[in-house]
């Protein structure tokens, strides 16, 4: 009997109580007579006029309340989220295409057909159903509401064969695994994803403009480098050999760099093995770019202006307000804090020990003065970070710049004498809302001092640090070549999406963010 109804169902079956079995059941089999038929999208001008979307129909808004353009034929496309029946005679469907609402009459009157013909047309025409094609003239009601009104044809094109909810999801489960269903009912969520597509577009404008070259380099690598993370390890079995996802694809740009492309970036998926959270997704977006003859100075003032252009483009104001009430201003200049004197402030000692061999014991111990817990791998740059985390990232709640830091934090960049003789990383870092926004600093192109550091990296590694990258010496061979004075930057996108968006969770910002299976699913199957 189960797999008769199976037959019948063209579905999973599902063990139900008797009252919801007889009603899935046929609702099931009046979907699968509706679903006999998926014609193909054929609009032919003499017979259907111009094919228009949403946004041509507003170029009929300067009519009269109840006047139509009845010499336009014209056909409308998208998927019916409303059906309202006004009488036998008279109903009104809302169509959505492309994220903008449409409305549709469809009147006895105006129909170039019979009385059936049009009964059976819109009883066919559900809530739910996609590409319904409506062919008729362009106008208004006379509430003067812009409309499409039927006069020839009404088809649909692809029937929806379930219920869609009719008010959003909320459980963030069912919303992140069926996301085509969280887009169809949540505005929220297709705004967003309109939104990080303007964003990476004014990105990618914004250093086109600047003469920027867009390059992309590779995504597997037999050791991923660039940053401290621990990557997602494959075999490749055409080369027989381990291979990395990439971290980062700093080491990659900077050779491109020493090739005499003087500007160049990359926009691109990093993958990182590390923890999931509000802020964190193994799989998420960057935007590099590699400037030669640049220095911080000038970083600084074109993230600013980057910033400030972004928000008034995609937010339509440079001013936004978070979700808990907070106004940030993206309007130059940021506010600046030196970390090293930041943290000789909270800790009571100027920190001159950090260049002395036992530079570590020594932090470990004000940490542990401090109460500040201490997980393991305990190295000298995760302490600093720590400390920095604790003590200076939480006061970033308006457009931050971080600099100074102390070289142990930046393997990868040049060092520098502050004005009071100490030796920090050329290095800044942009906080917003107590997040890292960007990193930025001038690169080292030392290559003696680049293989000391990476030697200091494989030590942390030996340590316990899985997230220390490997030593790359092709990068180290390459930078003999010559790599000239050149600051590089990187901005995280989803958390920039975040913020322009005031979504609190990653997943709002990634159109299908990583997930555990779904055991309910595998059981069935």
């Amino acid at each position: 009997m189960q797999r008769t109804l199976t037959a019948l169902l063209g579905r999973r079956c599902v063990v139900l109580n008797r009252r919801s079995f007889q009603r899935n059941f046929a609702q099931s089999a009046t979907a699968r007579e509706r679903s006999l038929n998926y014609p193909r999208f054929d609009i032919q001008p003499e017979k259907h006029g111009k094919w228009i979307t949403a946004k041509d129909l507003q170029k009929y808004q300067p009519l009269e309340k109840g006047k139509k353009a009845e010499d336009d034929l014209v056909t409308l496309t998208g998927r019916i989220i409303s059906k309202r029946e006004s009488s036998a005679k008279l109903i009104f469907y809302d169509i959505m295409q492309n994220g903008e609402p449409v409305q549709v009459v469809a009147s006895r009157g105006r129909f170039n057909g019979s009385a059936d013909e049009f009964a059976d047309k819109n009883r066919d025409m559900c809530r739910g159903d996609i590409a319904s094609a409506f062919t008729g003239v362009p106008g208004k009601t006379k509430h003067g509401q812009l409309s499409v009104f039927v006069t020839k044809e009404m088809q649909v094109l692809t029937p929806c064969l379930q219920d869609i909810p009719r008010t959003g999801l909320k459980d963030p489960e069912k919303r992140f695994r069926a996301r085509h269903l969280d887009l169809l009912v949540n505005e929220d969520s297709s705004k967003i994803l309109r939104a990080r597509s303007k964003i990476i577009k004014f990105i990618r404008d914004f250093l086109d403009k600047r003469d920027f070259l867009e390059v992309e380099t590779p995504i597997l690598s037999g050791k991923a480098g660039g940053a401290s993370a621990r990557p997602f390890e494959t075999h490749a079995h055409a080369l027989d050999m381990d291979m990395q996802l990439r971290i980062a694809p700093e080491l990659y740009l900077k050779q491109l760099v020493i090739g005499g492309i003087d500007r160049v970036f990359e926009i691109g998926k990093q993958f990182r093995n590390e923890g999931i959270d509000a802020d964190h997704n193994p799989e998420f977006t960057t935007c590099e770019f590699y400037q030669a003859y640049g220095n911080l100075e000038s970083l600084m003032n074109d993230t600013e202006i980057m910033l400030s252009e972004m928000a008034s483009a995609v937010c339509g104001s440079d001013q936004i307000t978070t979700k808990s009430g907070q106004e940030i201003n993206f309007r130059g200049p940021f506010q600046r804090i030196n970390v090293i004197d930041r943290l000789s402030s909270e800790l009571g000692t100027s920190l001159e020990f950090l260049e002395s061999e036992d530079a570590l014991t020594q932090l470990t111990s004000l940490c542990q003065q401090k109460g500040i817990v201490l997980t393991a791998p305990v190295t000298l740059g995760r302490v600093l970070d720590k400390l920095i985390s604790e003590f200076i990232e939480p006061e970033c709640l308006q457009p931050t710049f971080l600099y100074n830091h102390p070289l142990a934090l930046s393997p990868l960049a040049k060092d520098a004498i502050d004005e009071k003789g100490r030796a920090v990383a050329a290095r800044f870092e942009l906080f917003v809302c107590g997040k890292e926004i960007v990193n930025a600093y001038e690169e080292l192109n030392d290559p003696k001092e680049q293989r000391k550091r990476f030697r200091q990296q494989l030590q942390d590694r030996q340590d316990g640090d899985l997230e220390a990258p490997l030593p790359d010496i092709d990068f180290c061979d390459a930078l003999e070549y010559a790599l000239p004075p050149t600051a590089g930057w990187g901005m995280g996108i989803d958390r920039v999406v975040q913020l322009m968006t005031g979504a609190t969770h990653i997943r709002e910002v990634l159109a299908f963010p990583v997930m555990r299976p779904n055991s309910h699913a595998n059981a069935r199957h």
